[in-house]
């Protein structure tokens, strides 16, 4: 195959018999490097190189102006802005950057495209007061001062043009328009040079002057990167530019391009891959490249439209891959440091007095914090121990290690007071992590890249004095690092190649995979990213999505032109934006399908497999015997014996290993600790009553005082937490409504005619039982609500926050009561009406639940029932009734502690 610079350069040689004295100009510095190796290659003696250069290269040459950094150029805008001579109300700096970018994009678009700038701002101006017309004779003050921006831009471009210049500094569309304005004079000055321009296609208009005056001094010479299937095709916009060019160019008029080759109807294998997700691209890329050959890695190139596949792309890349050159550089905003300082400085213009807490963990759990402290993990242990969603400096310090107090001030203290202490303490911060010893090559060189943005910024704020904000410093930050890249070092010219779609540019490869060619990513759609309307653009030329698709168009086709094997791939996922949609470049391809093409489709999916995962299971050794040994003495407990029928490696987890949850912080009141707060308000209502019987006028009193008894609970419960606003304080008002619902409940009962008397509340209880299989004393224990007595009949209560019905207290057989988890609430009931019988037996009782989610029922005593159904129900327990449940109790304990039954884990 011979790429278009092969061709090229040979017919250069043909036409030039000295290449030194020649200027060669292409699209990129890329290009400008293959050309020059393409030379060395081909020359057999030594001789000396000619000038090559890329266009924006000889733009600033041609200009003897140099391209303002961007950042520099927002300072240098917004001292422009404010003194520019008119009566329009200022923007901060803050708000001044939200809109100045796409501005000065704007003022950058004009210049290259070498618009009249008065009428044309005059123009904008109007369609502004059009756009924005008032019923009223009198303009409101908001409209005046928002057409008084618009009739202001002519001055602040023209002052902005003046300071620029006069520093001998430009933006890249200025750089254009000087160059243009500049072409005579450097003609005169290179009249003789000798000028050839390499693989351009779309030109703007200051590029398209620059090219015509150096046409007409006929020792110019330019070839396009075309093909003639295109070329001929006039409906065909991947050669929309160069046609118009040779319409409308006086110097190239009855020409015909030269170097137009015909290379795209010959035979290519067209693969087009429909994938799952982006990383279902990068996987089958990797799987490709893997059965490559070196010989076919030297001659393929991957194409990422979608840049950010370039690190899941890397991480893929297989083990054959001995070569690799990646042209285009990683984003720093990626990084994880990077990631660190945007959560540090947004921590600190989002706060006050105090942190909220994620922004805190977010920052501690951060592998950066993990170089800075010696131990973050207690300051996190202490956050989540007591309960503190908002954290002052002082919590902070008070939980660290004296060695960590000065990194921590750094982080935590008041930045507030001058914007400039911000970029002291993250360059403070930068000089530490320098000096750590963990830290790699990569990380040193992404923490000299920051070091430089913070300098930058302090420099230019030294200068002009307009940070005044946290946030103005992220802004700039954020601006900085949004441009800047690492780059890869490697072998340019061998072994597999990684691209962008622009640094393909003048490059063949026989091999080519492009990568998300989806609609909005290749070619990208509609954006309108500017304050210029598009009525505005189509009446003074400026390029609109038309001209952009044209240029998409083009660099798309061109891979093709030489390449022989072609892997199309695109993302078939919907997904917020992502349409998985294909791009109308593959739907074209299908339609035309020229015959020498091979076009073969594929869907490929991840492979589905069914794992059937095995359930874990536990044997119980003589260390695990001696625990369940340790736990019966002490006692087990009914919420201990539920959890194991629910599932016994839950039990093994919680009982035997005394694994418990990591603590985090609650900053919304969890179900459990909502639980808790009513059981507390309600002890601290009823314990005093303990062996009286219930009045009206006594239920009356604690009515008043339920919001203050509620707020005690969720001082002692629900620790350090916020609950004045929110969800946690409709959760209060909650639990509020539940103790005066259930106080009102029991004034109704005693309305009713009924008498209750007190017994116990909250009595910690428990039960010796004789399990004459085991040689070891077994105990049950538990704390039960509350003891009552209702017109003479014992009851015992348990509380339930959550909803419980009846059907959760009716059992039929006796054998389920320990096998089938749904009946956990039985096992909870009857274990502390055994312990009651324990402590003072009794002929008959009730047990049951009152659950505040279902209060209307009342209390859901437990019952035995002959058959399911509606079949009678007996809700007396006598000595019979705990007789039969201690029987199925027994069996469940002894199933704990046989060594011989493995706990073993249940599908929940």
């Amino acid at each position: 195959m011979q790429t278009f610079l092969e061709e090229t350069l040979s017919k250069i040689k043909n036409k030039y018999e000295d290449l030194s004295s020649l200027t060669f100009i292409l699209p990129s510095k890329r290009a400008c490097g293959f050309l020059l190796n393409l030379i060395k290659q081909k020359t057999n003696h030594t001789v000396f190189a000619p000038k090559i250069i890329s266009i924006e290269e000889f733009i600033e040459e041609i200009s003897g102006l140099q391209i303002i950094n961007s950042t520099e150029l927002l300072f240098k805008s917004y001292n422009i802005y404010l003194n520019t001579a008119t009566d329009l109300e200022k923007d901060s700096f803050d708000v001044y950057l939200t809109w100045a970018n796409t501005l000065l994009n704007d003022f950058s678009e004009i210049d290259r495209h070498l618009i009249p700038p008065k009428p044309f701002f005059t123009y904008l101006s109007d369609i502004q007061d059009i756009n924005h017309w008032y019923v009223q004779e009198e303009k409101t003050a908001l409209v005046e001062n928002y057409l008084k921006f618009w009739n202001s831009l002519f001055e602040f471009y023209k002052s902005l043009k003046i300071d620029l210049l006069k520093n001998n500094q430009a933006y890249q569309g200025l750089v254009y328009r000087e160059a243009a304005e500049n072409i005579e004079h450097y003609k005169l000055n290179h009249g003789n040079k000798q000028h050839v321009f390499i693989g351009f296609n779309a030109l703007n208009k200051a590029e398209q002057t620059i090219f015509q005056e150096l046409l007409e001094s006929e020792n110019t010479s330019i070839y396009w990167d075309l093909d003639q299937y295109f070329y001929s095709n006039k409906k065909h916009s991947a050669s929309y530019f160069v046609r118009d060019y040779f319409s409308n160019w006086q110097s190239l008029e009855n020409k015909t391009p030269e170097t137009v080759a015909n290379n795209y109807k010959n035979e290519k294998k067209i693969t087009i891959i429909e994938a799952q997700k982006n990383i279902g691209q990068v996987k089958y890329i990797a799987e490709k490249l893997s059965k490559s050959t070196n010989e076919v890695l030297n001659k393929t190139a991957i194409v990422l439209a979608d840049e950010n596949l370039l690190h899941p792309l890397l991480q893929s890349l297989p083990e054959n891959i001995q070569n690799v050159n990646i042209t285009m550089g990683v984003s720093l905003k990626s990084f994880p440091l990077v990631v660190f300082f945007n959560q540090l400085l947004t921590l600190h213009f989002h706060s006050g007095t105090s942190f909220y807490y994620k922004q805190v963990l977010a920052i501690l759990n951060h592998p950066v914090a993990s170089k800075l402290l010696k131990d973050n993990t207690e300051i996190i242990k202490n956050i989540s121990k007591d309960n503190l969603t908002h954290i002052t400096l002082l919590n902070l310090l008070e939980f660290s290690d004296d060695a960590d107090k000065e990194v921590v001030e750094y982080l935590f203290s008041d930045w507030k007071e001058k914007s400039t202490n911000a970029i002291k303490v993250c360059q403070t911060i930068l000089l530490k992590l320098k000096e750590n010893k963990t830290s790699n090559i990569i990380e040193k060189v992404v923490i000299y890249q920051l070091h430089q943005s913070f300098n930058s910024i302090e420099n230019l704020n030294t200068k002009f004095e307009y940070l005044k904000s946290i946030k103005t410093v992220h802004s700039l930050f954020t601006e900085d690092i949004a441009m800047a890249t690492i780059n890869f070092k490697g072998d340019a010219y061998n072994g597999l190649q990684i691209m962008g779609v622009l640094e393909s540019r003048v490059l063949d490869f026989e091999n080519v995979l492009i990568t998300s060619v989806n609609e909005g990513v290749f070619p990208s759609g509609k954006s309108n990213n500017s304050f210029i309307t598009y009525d505005l653009k189509q009446q003074y030329k400026l390029p609109t999505y038309t001209e952009k698709d044209a240029i998409y168009t083009y660099h798309f086709y061109r891979l093709l032109h030489r390449a022989k094997n072609i892997t199309l791939l695109y993302n078939n996922f919907s997904d917020g934006l992502s349409t998985g949609e294909k791009s109308r470049f593959i739907s074209q391809i299908e339609y035309e399908k020229l015959p020498k093409h091979t076009i073969l489709k594929n869907i490929i999916s991840p492979e589905v497999s069914v794992i059937h995962s095995k359930l874990k299971s536990v044997t119980k050794t003589d260390e695990v015997i001696s625990r369940i040994k340790e736990i019966a003495n002490n006692g087990f407990s009914p919420s201990a014996l539920t959890s194991y029928m629910r599932n016994p490696m839950d039990f093994y987890y919680k009982k035997i290993l005394r694994i418990k949850e990591a603590e985090e912080v609650e900053e919304t009141v969890a179900a459990n600790t909502l639980g808790t707060i009513v059981h507390d308000t309600l002890e601290a209502f009823y314990k005093p009553l303990e062996g009286a019987f219930l009045t009206i006028e006594t239920l009356e009193k604690m009515k008043t005082s339920i919001a203050s008894e509620v707020n005690n609970q969720f001082i002692n419960s629900f620790l350090g937490g916020d609950y004045s606003k929110g969800k946690n304080l409709i959760i209060f008002e909650v639990a509020k409504r539940f103790v005066e619902n259930f106080i009102n409940f029991e004034i109704s009962e005693l309305k009713k005619g009924n008498e209750i008397k007190i017994l116990q509340i909250e009595s910690n209880l428990n039960v010796h039982l004789n399990i004459s299989e085991l040689d070891f004393p077994v105990k049950i224990h538990g704390k039960v609500d509350r003891v009552d007595e209702f017109n003479g009949t014992l009851r015992v209560i348990d509380y339930k926050s959550g909803r419980v019905d009846q059907s959760n207290l009716n059992i039929v057989n006796w054998e389920d009561v320990t096998t089938d988890y749904k009946y956990s609430k039985i096992i909870q009931v009857l274990a502390y009406a055994l312990m009651i019988y324990d402590y003072k037996s009794f002929e008959n009782a009730e047990a049951g639940i009152i659950s505040f989610k279902n209060l209307n029922n009342g209390f859901l005593n437990f019952a035995k029932k002959e058959k399911p159904g509606k079949s009678p129900r007996n809700v007396i327990i006598t000595k019979d009734v705990l007789d039969e449940y201690t029987i199925q109790l027994k069996k469940l304990i002894i199933e704990i502690c046989n060594k011989e039954v493995p706990f073993t884990e249940k599908e929940v």
